[in-house]
Order: C-alpha cells, then sequence, then structure tokens
C-alpha cells in the first residue's frame, strides 16, 4: 500500500470541507500534516489535537505570511516534502455584475496566492533535491457551467472569473512543471468536480440536477478525493508531472 511515512506535507486552507478530509487522508497515510490557515480555534475544532496533524499560522493573501509560515513550518520539522495548494478565495458572483476590484481581488486569490506559495516553497525543496507540489483546481477551469442546472438554485452558480482562475491554475501547473523538473520538483492538479458542502446539499432540487447531470448519478463525497492526493504527495508518483487528475464521476466527459 502506499504509504506516506515521514513525508511533511502542507496544506493551505486544510481545515475545510475538502480541506479536512484530505488532510485527515494523507495522516492516515503516515504523512505528517501541517495545515496552513487563518483560524487556529477552527483548527481545534476539526482536528481535536491529532499528533500527526499541527497548524501553522498562514494568510495565502500575504506573501510576508506565507513566507514566516514555511519557514516555521520548516523549522518544526527540519524538512518539508509536498506542498498542496488547496486555499482560494473569491467575491462577486453574478456573471455580469462583478466589478473590477472583485475581478481582481479573485484572481489573486486562486491564481496568485498559489503563484507566491510556489515561488516561496522551492528553497524548501532545492534543500532535499526534491518536492511535490499539488494544486487544486475545479472541473470549471476545463468546461463552462450547464447554467440550466443552476436555474433553481442561482446562487450557487461558479461565476466566470472562478473558472477563469482554475483554468489559468492549470497552465501554472503545466509552466511549473517544466520549469522546476530539472530541480525534480513534480507540480500537479487536481480539479475536482461537483463536491457541494453540507449546506448546500439541503437543496435537495439542486442536488438532484447535479446528479442527474453526472455519469455516476451521484454527487463527490470528499473521501472520493483522497487517492489522488496520496498518489501524488507518494514516491509513486515520481515520473508524473504537468498533469492533471479530474475528479468529477465521469461530468466533463460528457
Amino acid at each position: 500500500m502506499m504509504n506516506l511515512n515521514n513525508k511533511v506535507i502542507l496544506i493551505t486552507g486544510g481545515y475545510g470541507y475538502l480541506g479536512k478530509e484530505i488532510s485527515n487522508g494523507l495522516a492516515k497515510h503516515g504523512a505528517k500534516v501541517v495545515v496552513l490557515a487563518r483560524s487556529k480555534e477552527k483548527f481545534d475544532i476539526a482536528f481535536k489535537n491529532q499528533d500527526n496533524i499541527s497548524f501553522v499560522h498562514c494568510d495565502v493573501g500575504s506573501t510576508v505570511s506565507v513566507s514566516n509560515a514555511f519557514s516555521e513550518a520548516f523549522k518544526q520539522f527540519g524538512s518539508i516534502n509536498c506542498l498542496i495548494n488547496n486555499a482560494f478565495f473569491a467575491e462577486g458572483q453574478k456573471p455580469l455584475g462583478i466589478t473590477d476590484d472583485q475581478f481582481a481581488h479573485t484572481m489573486d486569490g486562486i491564481i496568485g496566492n498559489v503563484y507566491r506559495c510556489v515561488r516561496e516553497i522551492v528553497p524548501y525543496f532545492d534543500q532535499i533535491n526534491a518536492g511535490k507540489i499539488i494544486n487544486v483546481s475545479s472541473m470549471y477551469g476545463i468546461v463552462a457551467p450547464d447554467f440550466d442546472v443552476y436555474k433553481n438554485a442561482p446562487e450557487f452558480l461558479n461565476p466566470p472569473h472562478y473558472g477563469i482562475g482554475k483554468a489559468g491554475l492549470i497552465q501554472l501547473t503545466k509552466y511549473f512543471a517544466s520549469f522546476l523538473g530539472k530541480q525534480n520538483i513534480q507540480v500537479n492538479a487536481i480539479s475536482p468536480g461537483a463536491f457541494p458542502s453540507e449546506e448546500v446539499q439541503k437543496n435537495s432540487k439542486f442536488i438532484k440536477a447535479l446528479e442527474e447531470k453526472n455519469v455516476l448519478k451521484r454527487i463527490g463525497r470528499p473521501k472520493d478525493l483522497i487517492g489522488a492526493f496520496v498518489l501524488l504527495a507518494s514516491d509513486y508518483s515520481d515520473y508524473i508531472t504537468g498533469q492533471n487528475i479530474v475528479i468529477d464521476g465521469g461530468w466533463t466527459i460528457t
């Protein structure tokens, strides 16, 4: 079985709906997981004193904060093997009602934050002549929304700058896979499909519409993501780079 024993894995936004399951899955496979996020209180609620999951404060919107967080994680564990860029921030939702400031803020929250994390992590990877970066994109970085799915739930529609940012993130992944390959750093992306939160799942009509659109006729469960993250964080992926693994139940193949 793939194991991540003694690997130190940093994950931004690691206590959210998907991040929590990913963090737990990596830890169960032996990794030392460091959740980089802003709220120690939310971390404590999510993980409740799990020995192999730690917290380091980090605001991915700030280069200084990112740099300090990486330094602190390295100080605690002595090395860093993998970075998962899971966090993002965005604002504005109506397709033709997004302001210039909202658009720019969201681009920084989806692409800018990942770029600064990649830039700041490479010196730590260079110290061990290896490293893995996993960027979390989205199926909406590949395809446009089917607007009929959202006609009864317009509040859940993915706005255009979200998809644009996630598409850019896939290209950023390919760019740095090529650029960092000679340094034995693998860079890949994972693109989840429909993984609505527990709150969104209360809208049964919307969930039914998602299920009908999907080849497997169900929404994604957070645990469906674990296998891909374990693979890409492990030694078994040493010859995989520049790829985007889509985990969407077949949504994007039709």
